[in-house]
C-alpha cells in the first residue's frame, strides 16, 4: 500500500485536491469541483440531509426549479463570527459543517482514485482571512480545521496558499529567483516574496527561503459586488421611491441591495421580518416593476444565475472590449453593453486598494522591485486586464508568469510534505 497526501486548496470559487504519492514523490492525480453545495427543498429517505456537491449542485439547482439553497462562496463566512449557523431542511449548519460538506466530496474522490482512505492532507489558506484582524483569522482557520476534522482528516498541516503557488513554480525554473507570487482569488488577494531554487526543490526545510508574506480580504467576488451595485441593482429596484405615509416620499433603503451584491449575505438573507419589510416597500412603492424584480430573485432563488452573468461578462472582457450584460428569467429582463472602460472604473476602487496593499507590503518588508526577478501570478482573478496592468505598470522590468490558475496551489500544497517533520 502506498503512502499518499492529499494538498488541498479550499476556494471561494472552486475547490482543488492534488493526491500526492510520497514513496514515488510523484503527483497522482488532481481533482477540481466548484465550490458549491445545493440542499433539495426536501430532505432525503428517513429525514437525511439531501444534497449535492460541486457540478452537480449547478445542474440540481436549476432542475429542481430553484426551490432549496444554493450555497455559494462559503469560504468567506469563515473569520464571520456573526455567522453561527443556518438551518436548512429543518437542520443546523453551522460554518464548519457547510465547509466539511465540500472538504469530504473531494476527499471521497480522490479516495476512490487510490482506493485508500487517505487520512493526511495540507490545506491552503489565504494569508489573512479577513485584513490582518487576528481574532477573525483564528476563528477562519478554527473552523477550517473543524471541517477537515468532520470530513475524515486526522493528520492535517496548514500552508499558505500563494507559498504553495510558489513551490508549484519552482518545478519548471532552472536558475535560483526572488520570486513574488500574488493568488488572487474570489476572496483574497495574498502576496508572498521568497526565494526559489530548483535545487531545494523537495527539501524539508524551506523555512528561510519565505522571506514576507501578507494579504488584503480583495477578489473577483469583491469586483462582482461591485459590479452588481453599478450595474445589477438599478434592474431590481435601487432607487425605488416609496409613500408611507402621504405626501413623505422616500427611496427604499440602500442597504437591502448591499445585500443582493454579496453572496456571503444572500444566502442568508431569507429572514421573514426582511421579506416582510420588502413587501411593504412595494406595496407602499406603487407596485413598482422594478422592485418587483427583487422579491422575484429573492422568492426564487435567482442570485446564482444572476452572478453566472456578472461573471459571464467579466470573462469576455478580459479578452474584449466589449462585452454583454444579459439576463432573462422571470420578469426580469436586462440587457446592456458594458465597455472595458466602464468595468474598469466600477473596479477601480478595489483595484486601487490591492495596489495600496502592494505599495505598503514592499515598503514594510523593504523589498526592492529591482531586486525581484520574476513575479508569478495564479488565481481566477489574475486574468482581469486591470490587474495585469496593475503589475505591468509597477514591475515593468520583471516578467510576468502564470500557471494553471486553478491547481497551481493545490499542486505546491502537495509538495508540502515537510510541514509534517516536527
Amino acid at each position: 500500500m502506498s503512502n499518499f497526501l492529499y494538498g488541498i486548496d479550499f476556494g471561494t470559487t472552486n475547490s482543488a485536491l492534488v493526491i500526492y504519492n510520497e514513496d514515488t514523490n510523484q503527483v497522482h492525480g488532481t481533482i477540481i469541483i466548484p465550490s458549491l453545495i445545493y440542499f433539495y427543498q426536501h430532505t432525503g429517505p428517513g429525514n437525511s440531509p439531501n444534497y449535492v456537491v460541486g457540478e452537480a449542485a449547478i445542474s440540481a439547482y436549476l432542475e429542481d426549479d430553484m426551490k432549496g439553497r444554493f450555497i455559494k462562496s462559503v469560504k468567506q463566512i469563515l473569520p464571520r463570527s456573526s455567522f453561527i449557523e443556518t438551518r436548512i431542511q429543518g437542520k443546523k449548519y453551522n460554518a464548519s459543517d457547510l465547509v466539511a460538506i465540500i472538504l469530504k466530496e473531494l476527499k471521497g474522490r480522490a479516495d476512490e482514485l487510490i482506493s485508500q482512505d487517505c487520512r493526511k492532507a495540507v490545506i491552503g489558506r489565504p494569508v489573512f482571512f479577513d485584513d490582518d484582524d487576528v481574532k477573525k483569522d483564528t476563528l477562519a482557520q478554527t473552523r477550517l480545521s473543524k471541517a477537515a476534522d468532520l470530513a475524515g482528516f486526522e493528520q492535517i498541516r496548514f500552508q499558505f496558499e500563494p507559498i504553495g503557488a510558489a513551490f508549484a513554480y519552482e518545478k519548471s525554473l532552472t536558475q535560483k529567483e526572488n520570486v513574488l507570487v500574488a493568488d488572487l482569488g474570489g476572496g483574497t488577494t495574498d502576496f508572498t516574496y521568497l526565494v526559489l531554487d530548483p535545487k531545494k526543490t523537495g527539501l524539508k526545510d524551506r523555512k528561510d527561503d519565505i522571506l514576507a508574506n501578507g494579504g488584503i480580504y480583495i477578489g473577483g467576488d469583491s469586483f462582482d459586488s461591485a459590479f452588481m451595485w453599478e450595474k445589477g441593482t438599478p434592474y431590481f429596484g435601487k432607487n425605488t421611491q416609496y409613500e408611507a405615509t402621504p405626501g413623505k416620499v422616500l427611496t427604499v433603503p440602500k442597504s437591502l441591495f448591499a445585500n443582493i451584491c454579496s453572496w456571503e449575505q444572500m444566502n442568508f438573507f431569507n429572514s421573514l421580518r426582511i421579506q416582510r419589510d420588502i413587501e411593504d416597500y412595494y406595496y407602499y412603492s406603487g407596485n413598482d416593476p422594478l422592485f418587483k424584480n427583487l422579491m422575484t430573485l429573492l422568492e426564487n432563488n435567482l442570485g446564482y444565475s444572476v452572478f453566472q452573468s456578472i461573471e459571464k461578462t467579466k470573462i469576455t472582457l478580459t479578452a474584449e472590449d466589449n462585452a454583454p450584460f444579459s439576463y432573462h428569467k422571470m420578469d426580469i429582463s436586462i440587457d446592456e453593453q458594458i465597455s472595458l472602460e466602464n468595468y474598469e472604473q466600477i473596479i477601480a476602487k478595489d483595484v486601487d486598494r490591492i495596489a495600496g496593499y502592494l505599495d505598503t507590503f514592499l515598503a514594510q518588508n523593504n523589498i526592492n522591485p529591482e531586486n525581484i526577478d520574476s513575479m508569478f501570478l495564479t488565481g481566477g482573478t489574475s486574468m482581469v486586464g486591470a490587474i495585469q496592468k496593475l503589475f505591468k505598470n509597477r514591475f515593468p522590468h520583471v516578467k510576468l508568469n502564470s500557471g494553471d490558475n486553478f491547481k497551481s496551489v493545490a499542486t505546491g500544497l502537495a509538495y508540502s510534505g515537510y510541514l509534517f517533520e516536527d
